[in-house]
């Protein structure tokens, strides 16, 4: 058998999501690990594990260094007993807790929503039902109940060798066996986008568990395609009119939102990373962007929608 972790066998999108890459600002702006250091020497705003795993995930050398100081100034703040950290097939919860699968990728979010099948997926499907890969996730109460209300969840990213039945291929090289990836068809690229973006749904605990209410009025998916109205000082702004909308007052889609959030007064807030990942085009000489997509890392191109449409 081949171990698909292994490093003859690592899938472009998953080295993505994995991989820091090499530091592209070159500007004199602090990392975010600077800028959490340093909040954490003025204030000390957060302290215990909680501390030890937000700043760590910075990767910053200042970050990490106040993550241990915080380790040393309090422990753990929970009141459950903690699990030892560790790897294995079961999903471990602490003793007196229990958890139950909610959604999953594919599962149905509306009436008329299709149920999920691996090996007849389509764009028009997915868009109907619970999108890839979660990152943020929060909840948004309904006339401030505890036990009903919308969650929100971000759907960052897809791997496609583990999302479509018989593109991965083992192959032996040099003595050597690893995975190749099939390219991707239109249809499996379109099945993609439409498993990014995010979930809005109706959701209501009854007889102490959690349901999904399918036909509720609130439900939504957004993905790589749905079109959003630009507000504020970037609306109209040269820099945003395109092709696809000269006027620059709208975008179509959005994609590897990882951190989001719920505002105070009920909104909730989704944010990308990685969005070199998805361009592959290069920039004629002296465009008047290339020094942006140079910062950005732009093309990286570890998706393979630019293959099958000109936006990418």
């Amino acid at each position: 058998m081949t171990d698909l972790r292994s490093p003859d066998t690592r899938f472009r999108t998953s080295l993505l999501e994995e991989n820091d890459g090499p530091a592209i600002n070159a500007s004199d702006n602090r990392t975010m690990g600077e800028i959490i250091a340093a909040r954490f020497s003025r204030r000390g705003f957060l302290k215990g594990s909680l501390a030890v795993s937000a700043i760590a995930a910075t990767v910053s050398p200042l970050a990490l260094i106040s993550a241990d100081e915080a380790r040393a100034a309090e422990g753990s703040a929970f009141t459950f007993d903690e699990l030892e950290a560790g790897i294995d097939d079961k999903h471990h919860v602490a003793p007196g807790y229990d958890a139950d699968v909610l959604l999953r990728w594919g599962d149905p979010l509306f009436a008329d929503s299709p149920d999920f099948d691996p090996t007849k997926q389509s764009a028009e499907a997915q868009a109907k039902q619970f999108g890839y890969n979660n990152d943020y996730v929060g909840y948004i109460p309904i006339d401030g109940s505890a036990e009903h209300g919308l969650l929100v969840v971000n759907h960052e990213y897809t791997n496609p060798h583990l999302m479509f039945p018989g593109i991965v291929k083992i192959v032996q090289k040099d003595g050597k066996k690893s995975a190749e990836v099939a390219p991707l068809s239109k249809e499996q690229v379109d099945v993609e986008m439409a498993a990014h973006g995010g979930t809005i749904v109706e959701i209501r605990k009854t007889s102490g568990k959690w349901q999904v209410v399918r036909d509720g009025k609130l439900n939504r998916r957004i993905t790589s395609n749905t079109e959003m109205a630009l507000s504020g000082p970037v609306a109209g702004h040269d820099r945003v009119k395109t092709n696809a909308d000269p006027s620059g007052t709208k975008v179509f889609g959005t994609f590897n939102n990882c951190a989001g959030g719920v505002t105070p007064w009920g909104t909730y807030v989704m944010a990308e990373e990685n969005i070199h990942g998805y361009f592959s085009g290069e920039l004629p000489e002296g465009h008047k962007e290339a020094a942006n997509y140079k910062r950005l890392g732009i093309p990286e191109g570890a998706y393979e929608w630019a293959a099958h449409y000109e936006r990418f």
